[in-house]
């Protein structure tokens, strides 16, 4: 079984480690599970990227849906009569159906998704909201 180090996660972002938990959890649950392979990138402080290798799906054949705070990428594909009449000798380049989870952090929210070359991209920043961001006291003289 493959297992994902999410250590950097854990020393490059405070109060991130959640995403990073739930990450690693989600990732070793089952060998199931290792289908599509995908990295996930620090761009940089607040920005993050999931790469997903997507090999012989188009973008009509994947859904992104967030609830939450609960990433979703799936793809249901159809088989067609040409599919039938296929005789492979070795299959290598697996093409199915899957749903893969990504547990997102606090005011994370996605940006864009572009699927180019067989690779999925999604883009994710987190958006601080300005009542949580940190505020200057004065401090006063008495």
């Amino acid at each position: 079984m493959r297992t994902l180090d999410l250590s950097p996660l854990y020393r490059s972002f405070i109060g991130f480690d959640r995403l990073a938990s739930a990450l690693d959890t989600s990732s070793a649950s089952s060998a199931q599970e290792t289908y599509p392979p995908y990295n996930i990138e620090s761009l940089d402080e607040n920005r993050y990227r999931v790469t997903m290798a997507l090999a012989g799906y188009s973008k009509d054949d994947i859904t992104l849906t967030i609830e939450d705070t609960t990433l979703t990428v799936a793809a249901k594909l159809e088989p067609s009569s040409d599919d039938k009449k296929r005789r492979f000798l070795h299959r290598g380049i697996e093409q199915r159906n899957f749903e893969r989870k990504f547990q997102l952090g606090e005011h994370i929210e996605i940006r864009e998704a572009e699927f180019e070359n067989g690779l999925l991209h999604i883009d994710m920043e987190r958006v601080i909201p300005e009542e949580k961001k940190p505020k200057q006291i004065a401090i006063g003289v008495h």
